[in-house]
């Protein structure tokens, strides 16, 4: 597997002070990433979606998600969708045969639709959540069914199915996605319902994209942990704080780490990623 690519699919900008204890009020363009991993033997693996017309400009969403769209003001990136993005790599969606989806939040299955061909990778607590829980709570925590596939159920793999192997640089088991140990999911609850991480232990140094763990790499240390933006939108504040534990132990141990929303550039990013 080719090391991963992340593609910006919108920036919202926020209040640093909101996402970074101690930060000032002013706003940072925070991205949204997704990404791409070329396998030779499963075919493209894309990681997440980003965000995409579907969840913020179709004329046929519901009053929920437009409303969500309104009040996060994410402002899309044309060149960043995944059409865009995909074409740089002399691909379309039709030829995606994996989707790993990290957890069910908006902006990371949002383009969901575009990828007929693919399965589907996630955990079961995320599915089951997104399945149990009512309207209200689904979209309290910025979840709509709606952006999902109707055969979304009959393309699933569920990641707990997935062979369990050890962590590089951790006491812990993450599951083996495609079956050589190239690429791992490594359970990172707290955020969301079956949130994952998703580890490249093959390359040079060993790389932990840890998705929502935080909105900035700054913000892993407990001292710099936002208050109560965290509060607001965690699943499980115990168990998000445990998971950021885990992350900041990956990189004091000589790991890689990167976000979803991380404003700071990535060394795994577009090298012509738009700036905020």
């Amino acid at each position: 597997m080719t090391a991963p690519v992340f593609a910006n699919s919108a920036f919202v900008d926020t209040p640093e002070r909101l996402v970074l204890r101690g930060g000032r009020w002013r706003k940072r363009p925070l991205y949204v990433r997704y990404g791409l991993c070329l396998d030779a033997k499963t075919g493209p693996v894309l990681i997440d979606t980003g965000y995409t017309n579907h969840a913020l400009r179709d004329p046929g969403r519901s009053l929920g998600l437009r409303l969500y769209g309104r009040a996060l003001g994410a402002r899309l990136q044309d060149s960043g969708q995944p059409e865009a993005f995909l074409a740089r790599f002399n691909l379309r969606p039709r030829d995606i045969t994996t989707v790993v989806v990290t957890h069910f939040h908006a902006d990371h299955v949002s383009g969901l639709r575009l990828f007929a061909q693919a399965r589907f990778v996630a955990a079961a607590a995320g599915w089951d959540a997104l399945r149990a829980n009512s309207r209200f709570a689904n979209l309290r925590h910025g979840v709509f069914p709606e952006l999902l596939p109707p055969d979304f159920s009959d393309r699933l793999d569920l990641i707990d199915a997935a062979p369990q192997v050890a962590a590089p640089l951790l006491d812990h088991k993450a599951h083996d996605l495609l079956g050589d140990g190239s690429l791992l999911a490594l359970p990172l609850p707290g955020h969301a319902p079956g949130h994952v991480g998703l580890l490249f232990p093959a390359l040079g140094t060993p790389l932990l994209y840890a998705v929502d763990a935080q909105w900035t790499c700054a913000a892993l240390p407990a001292q710099r942990r936002p208050g109560l933006a965290a509060r607001l939108v965690s699943h499980d504040r115990a168990a998000h704080a445990r998971s950021c534990d885990l992350v900041t132990r990956f990189a004091e141990a000589g790991g890689d780490v990167m976000l979803c929303h991380d404003p700071a550039p990535s060394a795994f990013d577009l090298k012509d990623l738009p700036c905020g």
